[in-house]
């Protein structure tokens, strides 16, 4: 269980709870933008975000009394998220890959700079394909910045998977780095 001092949104959450909308409000604004970016770096598109960010915040009103407090809520957060776009690549499995590597791709293209925009393009590039294993342990570790025991308990497997996982990915981009 976590310790309520150790979640920075211990406080609103205990009111969202209980009921408080104003605190379920400022609780959702406090944490829209992760929500919305999250979904946008697991389906790469922003009109998915956006679709999946107002299914989540939908979710979060009738799960959020269900919270229990064993994670931080941002790690829950992130699993709700994570389940809804996996959600909708099931759904949509078959018309994904051509139009998310061009949705992509074009999302790489704002950067400052000729060389920014080269590795912005080349990084996306090379974690769009790497197997969904190695990409859904990307976006959530270095994504998101969630620890490897975090990502672990969302994607329902051992910390020491997403261990290996981000080796094998550090591993792979390097050969094709080098091999570039």
């Amino acid at each position: 269980m976590a310790e309520r001092g150790d979640d920075p949104d211990a406080d609103l959450l205990a009111a969202a709870i209980s009921g408080d909308r104003d605190a379920f409000a400022a609780l959702l604004q406090r944490h829209y933008n992760r929500i919305h970016g999250l979904a946008w770096q697991l389906t790469g598109s922003r009109a998915d975000a956006d679709d999946i960010a107002q299914d989540v915040c939908c979710i979060l009103v009738e799960k959020i009394g269900g919270f229990r407090g064993e994670a931080r809520f941002t790690t829950w957060l992130c699993g709700i998220v994570f389940n809804a776009c996996r959600d909708l690549h099931r759904r949509r499995r078959s018309l994904r890959g051509l139009t998310d590597r061009l949705i992509e791709f074009a999302a790489a293209m704002r950067g400052p700079d000729g060389r920014d925009l080269h590795d912005a393009i080349w990084i996306k590039s090379a974690i769009a394909r790497l197997k969904p294993a190695y990409r859904e342990a990307v976006v959530l570790v270095a994504g998101q910045e969630l620890t490897h025991a975090e990502a672990a308990e969302i994607l329902g497997v051992a910390e020491s998977t997403i261990s290996w996982r981000m080796h094998e990915v550090r591993r792979l981009l390097a050969a094709e780095q080098a091999d570039g």
